[in-house]
C-alpha cells in the first residue's frame, strides 16, 4: 500500500478542524499517510520568529507530495495560509499540488484558496482520499526529475 506524504495547511485559530481532518484520514482503511504539518502546539508556533516558522513550514512541505488546505472563509485572512500556498507554489523546482477542502457544514469557502487549488473537494473522507490519490498519480506521471 502506498504511503502519501501530506502537509495540511490550516489556521491554528481553527485547530479543531485540523484535528477532525486528521481523525477522518486516520480512520480510512487502506489509506496510509505521513503528516508533515506544523501543529498548533509546535514550539515554533509560540516561541519562534516569523522567519523560523516560514523555514519550518518549507521543510515540512518539502517531502510532501500534496498540500491539503482547509478552505474555510477564515483562510482568506490568514497570512500563514498565504505563505503555505506561496511555499508550495514557488519554493521548489516543481510546485506541490494543492487540494482545497471545504470545511464540514461550511456554506462559504475561501475563494483565494479555491483559486490556487488543483482540486477542491467537500468534507467527505472518500472525496478527500480520492483527490489525494488522483492528484498524486497525475503529478507523478507529469513530473520530470
Amino acid at each position: 500500500m502506498k504511503k502519501y506524504n501530506l502537509f495540511i495547511g490550516h489556521s491554528w485559530t481553527y485547530d479543531d478542524e485540523y484535528k477532525r481532518l486528521v481523525k477522518l484520514l486516520d480512520a480510512r482503511r487502506y489509506f496510509s499517510y505521513r503528516n508533515y504539518s506544523v501543529p498548533k502546539d509546535d514550539p515554533l508556533h509560540t516561541h519562534g520568529t516569523d522567519e523560523e516558522l516560514y523555514n519550518a513550514i518549507k521543510q515540512k512541505i518539502s517531502p510532501s507530495s500534496v498540500v491539503l488546505i482547509l478552505a474555510g472563509v477564515y483562510a482568506t485572512y490568514s497570512k500563514w495560509i498565504d505563505k503555505e500556498i506561496d511555499i508550495a507554489q514557488k519554493e521548489f523546482r516543481t510546485r506541490k499540488p494543492i487540494i482545497a477542502i471545504q470545511p464540514r457544514g461550511s456554506k462559504r469557502t475561501s475563494a483565494k484558496v479555491k483559486e490556487v487549488a488543483d482540486k477542491t473537494v467537500k468534507w467527505n473522507r472518500e472525496s478527500i482520499v480520492s483527490a489525494i490519490r488522483e492528484v498524486t498519480r497525475t503529478w507523478t506521471k507529469n513530473r520530470s526529475y
